[in-house]
């Protein structure tokens, strides 16, 4: 097996890891809401409260990857959001739960950006996609996972316990990553010089200084800022909503909540299609065309059901629609990602890290808006139409993104150099 394999398995389960926890919090809400007191509005502070820690702290966590590199980063990032979920099984009112979800944010900031710098430095341009295709693949499998265990621990121990057993799990894997990884092809024991030729020296380079003028002049960044924000806007209703929106608005008993893991596997296998479609279309479209057809794709059927979803009557097909448009918003998803690490470059973590804070931008509207509209209206059908808009604006920015071109760094900055031969002296 070659070791970007391993590498590649490491990453997936950091991506399990990742949403099993994030999901923890939307598969306990109705008991969580119900024991608390906490309305649809306090609701949406608490998801709102992970989306505005994840906005301000996505960027500097992605430099700080992009410096230091992914063993570090992923060791402290892991710890820090073990600890806050499990102390999220000891709150006991809204503050102290919206502060403690603000502090698992500000943990989780930066999982992201830094998986991209890892795909950077391990893996070559043309198997990028598929890369990330097996990330997010997993990270919907975590969310596929979190109903199937921890609804019995919750019907049986209670909501509390399943925050408790979630971050052990957390601090066991963090010591694994740390043994197992290292920041580059030519530092991992026992790898061959065939496969770091392979695999290139395009990651040897490290990123010293934040690079602000050339993210602020490039009219990508931007527009894929503006398109993470948009399909994002939709994604937080599957992480912090859909439970209680499947018992309180369809009927569906507590039990029958476990289904709201069907979303996340159509999600999962979309995710692994994307990437393999995103590596296609880059093929046989070019680097400008080929990412532009994968986003649009999967942002516009996204669009088109969850409108579906709205008019269906019959409540489990509501749910299988809802699941569409999830798998559509994922399929997407390993483009996004390729696209921000292809015009980053060494930069990688910074453009993912600068895409994600936009990405959190959209969820906390989301949060907002969300619970204001089931307040003041009573159901979610103006939540899910509002989505469906969000999406399409999402596929249209796509318009204006060109994954063929790099950020353009005016200034030179240091980077890594091989130390020179010595020259024969007289």
């Amino acid at each position: 097996m070659k070791h970007r394999s391993r590498v590649l398995g490491l990453l997936a389960s950091l991506s399990v890891l990742t949403y099993v926890d994030r999901v923890c919090i939307s598969v306990a809400g109705p008991r969580l809401q119900s024991d608390l007191h906490l309305s649809p509005q306090d609701w949406g502070l608490v998801s709102g409260a992970f989306a505005i820690a994840y906005m301000l702290f996505e960027i500097p966590s992605g430099h700080l990857a992009d410096r230091f590199g992914a063993r570090l980063m992923v060791t402290r990032i892991v710890l820090w959001w073990s600890a806050f979920t499990a102390l999220t099984g000891l709150a006991s009112a809204l503050w102290p739960l919206v502060t403690i979800r603000f502090l698992f944010g500000v943990g989780e900031a930066g999982a992201y950006p830094t998986a991209s710098t890892s795909v950077f430095r391990w893996f070559p341009e043309v198997e990028r996609g598929r890369a990330f295709g097996v990330v997010f693949l997993s990270s919907q499998l975590g969310g596929a996972l979190a109903p199937l265990f921890i609804v019995p621990i919750q019907m049986h121990f209670g909501w509390r316990v399943s925050f408790y057993v979630c971050g052990i799990v957390g601090v066991l894997w963090s010591a694994i990553w740390w043994l197992a990884y290292r920041n580059r092809p030519a530092e991992m024991p026992g790898i061959s010089d065939s496969e770091v030729a392979e695999i290139g020296t395009e990651g040897e380079s490290a990123a010293h200084e934040f690079p602000w003028k050339a993210l602020a002049a490039s009219r990508e960044v931007w527009a894929i800022m503006g398109s993470a924000c948009s399909y994002l806007y939709a994604y937080y209703f599957f992480l912090f909503w859909l439970p209680t929106y499947m018992v309180r608005s369809r009927g569906f008993t507590e039990s029958e909540t476990k289904l709201s893991a069907l979303p996340f596997v159509l999600a999962a296998a979309a995710s692994l299609a994307g990437g393999f479609a995103r590596d296609y279309a880059v093929g046989r479209w070019g680097q400008t065309r080929g990412p532009r057809f994968v986003c649009q794709l999967g942002l516009s059927l996204s669009a088109l059901s969850a409108l579906a979803a709205v008019s269906c009557a019959e409540r489990h097909w509501a749910l299988a629609f809802l699941g569409l448009c999830f798998a559509g918003i994922t399929f997407q998803q390993p483009t996004v990602f390729s696209a921000c690490v292809d015009i980053g470059k060494r930069y990688a973590g910074a453009v993912v890290g600068c895409m994600n804070s936009a990405a959190a931008l959209g969820g906390l509207l989301s949060s907002a808006v969300f619970g204001y509209l089931v307040q003041r209206l009573g159901n979610y059908d103006a939540v899910l139409y509002s989505m469906a808009g969000s999406l399409l604006a999402g596929a249209a920015l796509w318009f204006m993104i060109d994954a063929a071109r790099p950020l353009r760094i005016e200034v030179a900055e240091t980077s890594f150099q091989p130390a020179a031969a010595p020259r024969a002296g007289l």
